[in-house]
């Protein structure tokens, strides 16, 4: 499990991000319209899964725009951020934010993500939600760059998962 803090108090999620050039395992997420997403849905595109506890926050905010402005310079490359908050959240901060080159993805349903990734949050405030992570896959699906944030109050090094690119 990952050692992590939540305003410098300890917490853990339930494993570790997935390795270096290993495969990303699969997920089923809910997009805004509802329907079902999985890495199937984005073949052929490299990914970066800018992963976070809720867009109701101010971090997870900043990473979100920060990664939709970095999104347009991007080529054969589609940004997921991926929370468990509904989709309707999602949808009503993306269209407040008039956030356009991100794909927001939801797991509510069963935390499935969470689980499968080795991020769910465990002894904390935020148990259950996702820690803050960023994960970047190849069109392949074969991990490039995963970042496990030690401090979810602190944002991702984005230099770092975008030179990967």
């Amino acid at each position: 499990m990952a050692q992590i803090t939540l305003g410098g108090n300890p917490a853990e999620t339930v494993g570790n991000l997935p390795e270096l050039n290993s495969e990303a395992p699969d997920f089923i997420l809910t997009a805004a319209d509802l329907s079902s997403k999985s890495l199937k849905d984005y073949a052929g595109t490299r990914k970066v899964l800018n992963i976070f506890p809720s867009v109701d926050t101010g971090v997870c905010a900043a990473s979100a725009r920060k990664f939709n402005q970095e999104a347009s310079n991007l080529t054969n490359t589609t940004v997921l951020c991926i929370s468990r908050d509904l989709p309707f959240a999602q949808a009503r901060f993306c269209a407040a934010e008039g956030l356009e080159n991100v794909e927001m993805l939801s797991d509510f349903k069963d935390g499935n993500f969470g689980q499968s990734y080795e991020l769910e949050i465990t002894k904390s405030a935020f148990t259950g939600l996702h820690s803050r992570a960023v994960i970047v896959l190849d069109e392949n699906n074969k991990v490039l760059y995963s970042e496990q944030v030690s401090e979810i109050g602190e944002e991702p090094n984005y230099e770092g998962a975008l030179n990967v690119l």
